[in-house]
Formats: C-alpha cells, structure tokens, sequence
C-alpha cells in the first residue's frame, strides 16, 4: 500500500482515561509522525482531547443516570440509537483502508465493526480486556478468577457477576449473545492480542488462530527519552524502598502486597487511588508503608527509578500492563505475580516472579531483589527499551495491516 494510506481509529473514550485510551492515543501519534492520514472516532465526552473529527462522534451515553438516560446507554449495547448513522458518516467522508478498533462494548457498540466490514475496509481489533470472553470484562467473580462464562455464558445471569445487578448481568447475558463469536470473527479480520497468555485465551473460547496476531504493547519514544534523563538508573537515591503503583482495588493484589510488607524490613511507597484507598490507609499506614495517593507522571517517574524493585501483586489475568512495561524501561526491575501476561514480560534479569496469591512467595521474591546490589539496571532498561520500542511495535503492526515493508 501507498502511504497515503488512511487509517481510522476508534475507542470509546479519547483522552488519557486508562490503558487502552493511552495505547490508542500513543499509536494515533506514531501514525501521524509516519505519514499516514488518521482520523478519530469515539464518543462525546468533556474529557475528551480537541479533535478535527470530533462532530461525527456518537452521542454521550451514561448508566448512571435516570431511567431515560439507562434506557439509552442499553440501546447502545445493541447498536441501536445515533451510532450507526455517525459512523457511517465518518466512514463515507474519511474512506479509510484500515479500521482499527480498540474498547468499543457499552460506550460504541460492535455494529460498528459490522459497517466497516460491509464497506471493505480492513478492520483490526486490539483486544484491551477479556470482553469477548467473559460478558463482565475481566473473568472476575465475586474477587476470584473465573472462567465460567467461557463454556456457559448464563453464568454470568446466575452469579450476578456485573456488578452484583441482576438487570446489569442481563444487559451484559444478552450482550454477549448478540455479539457473538460467529458474528464478530466474520467482520474482523485480525484481533490483535498484547499478550500470547490473551491469545491463547481466544484460541482456548473457539477463535480462529489465524485471525489472532500477538503484538505487545510500546511506549513512545518521547516518554522513553524522559525516562533517560537526569537520574542514573544505577544509583537510587537515599534509602532502599519498593514501590507499587496502580489502582488500590481488590484485582490489582494490593490487600497481599500490604500483608507481605509486615514481614519486609524495608519501606513500601503505595502510589495510587481507588475503592479501598481509606480502608488500607487505616489499617495499614506506618513507618513501614508510606501512601502517596494520585502522583504526577513526573512524580511516578521519578518515584519508579529511584525504587529498588517494583511489585505487581496482581490477582487477575492482567493482559500487558503497561506499569510493568515502563518500569522495566526505566531500568527498574519488577517482582510480578505469575498470572496473566505479566510473566511474559519479566525475563531472567528482570525480576523475580511469585505464585499469585502466596504471601510467603512474594515477601521471598522481594527480599531477593532488593538484597542483589549487583543489578544491571541500564542493562535491564537498554534490553526493555528495545522490546518496547516504536519500531518494533510498527514492525509487527504493518503485518497486521498487510503493509509491505
């Protein structure tokens, strides 16, 4: 193809909301910088970044509003309201090649992906959380790893999993019905998956393994040169700490990492807000565990390569959390938890890795980081740094696109 090539980029949110919006936003620049003609589509929202295709996106739709508001948001689900006509709106005056789609359920809807298919365009799917396979996104019942829904979506109308809400776990039952398998691999012609552990979950529920490509997530080159500057990653400053950063809620591990932390000699900074944020500071805040709450980029940055280790105590099938991804690029090694696609990323050198869920393994993991004064950690960051790459995140992703080099 001729780099005229034009690519459309859809999720449902356009600004730094999480993960996903952050991968989508951080490919859109590197599209741009590449030459190619990219255009936007997500939907209505305050937050959202200034954009020149802003007047074709779908209207705001919220849950949590009153009845009028519900019904709306529950049409959207199934496709139903304004979303089909802007998007074929944008479709019509952009005439993209490619249609890359990244969270579209609830917010967009997957008729989308139906328009751009029946127009010709070659449509990709990069695959953030597990919503094609567990209706409530993130094979999570109740605090504990689910798999339910895999072979039986009622599963998810008999646990109540979405929220506790039986109107929800229906809304989510019929979604998943509706915007089935069959329906969804003939419109797609590549679900991209950041992590073989996500792939293998596809091949696992009935997908196509020639429709599935693996591509792990990138960072930038420009918050890979700020994470180069100033500091030397050789060097942490002041005392020996370990931190944790992220969302403070029962998925993320955090409830483990606190208990382990009693039985460490060294101090644990907690950088990060969330649901359990005042229960935890309560019962756990001391000389030994410092909470910081919401830091700054720059804040965790600096926060991360000071830090002797970092620990991701998760308890769910993290995909290819980017947190493990930046530290390692900061030269920071990670004691993670072996669930999900976090041990695909910490390879020898670059860590230590626990059973999830044993408080005995993960104090042994840290203690064993941070007791190794002899890390290379400018090894540890030129190795990640080039794993991580732009370049080699394009490489991989112009096969998806059937780009030729």
């Amino acid at each position: 193809m001729k780099q005229t090539l034009r690519v459309l980029l859809v999720n449902k949110f356009y600004y730094p909301r999480g993960g996903d919006c952050i991968c989508m936003i951080n490919l859109e620049a590197l599209l741009r910088r590449l030459g190619y003609e990219v255009a936007i589509y997500s939907m209505a929202y305050p937050q959202n970044l200034p954009c020149e295709t802003s007047r074709y996106f779908a209207s705001e739709v919220s849950f949590a509003g009153g009845l009028v508001d519900k019904v709306k948001a529950a049409n959207r689900l199934f496709g139903e309201g304004d979303v089909k006509r802007s998007f074929q709106r944008i479709l019509d005056d952009f005439r993209p090649d490619i249609v890359h789609f990244h969270n579209i359920h609830s917010y967009l809807s997957p008729i989308i992906v139906k328009l751009a298919h029946e127009m010709g365009c070659r449509t990709v799917w990069t695959l953030h959380d597990y919503k094609l396979l567990c209706p409530s996104y993130n094979c999570l019942c109740h605090g504990e790893i689910c798999e339910a829904c895999f072979t039986d979506r009622t599963q998810v109308l008999r646990r109540k999993c979405m929220k506790g809400s039986l109107v929800a776990s229906a809304l989510a039952y019929g979604e998943a019905l509706w915007w089935n398998r069959n329906k969804l691999q003939h419109w797609v012609d590549t679900f991209v998956c950041p992590s073989s552990f996500m792939a293998q979950k596809m091949r696992a529920c009935g997908y196509d393994y020639t429709k599935l490509a693996v591509v792990c997530n990138f960072i930038e080159q420009a918050k890979l040169d700020f994470f180069s500057q100033d500091d030397d990653p050789e060097q942490p400053g002041g005392e020996p700490y370990y931190c944790y950063v992220g969302r403070l809620s029962e998925e993320k591990g955090i409830r483990l990492l606190l208990e382990a932390a009693q039985a460490l000699s060294y101090r644990l900074y907690v950088a990060g807000d969330g649901p359990l944020a005042g229960e935890l500071r309560e019962k756990y805040a001391s000389e030994k565990v410092r909470f910081m709450g919401h830091l700054s980029s720059k804040e965790v940055v600096q926060l991360v390569k000071q830090a002797c280790t970092m620990v991701v105590p998760s308890v769910w099938y993290e995909n290819n959390p980017l947190s493990v991804i930046e530290s390692l690029c900061m030269g920071t090694p990670v004691v993670g938890a072996e669930v999900g696609g976090i041990p695909e990323l910490i390879r020898d050198g670059d860590g230590r890795l626990f059973r999830m869920g044993d408080k005995d393994e993960l104090v042994e993991a840290v203690e064993a980081v941070m007791s190794v004064g002899n890390l290379n950690r400018q090894a540890i960051s030129e190795r990640a740094q080039k794993r991580f790459s732009e370049a080699r995140y394009w490489q991989e992703l112009k096969r998806v696109y059937g780009i030729e080099s």
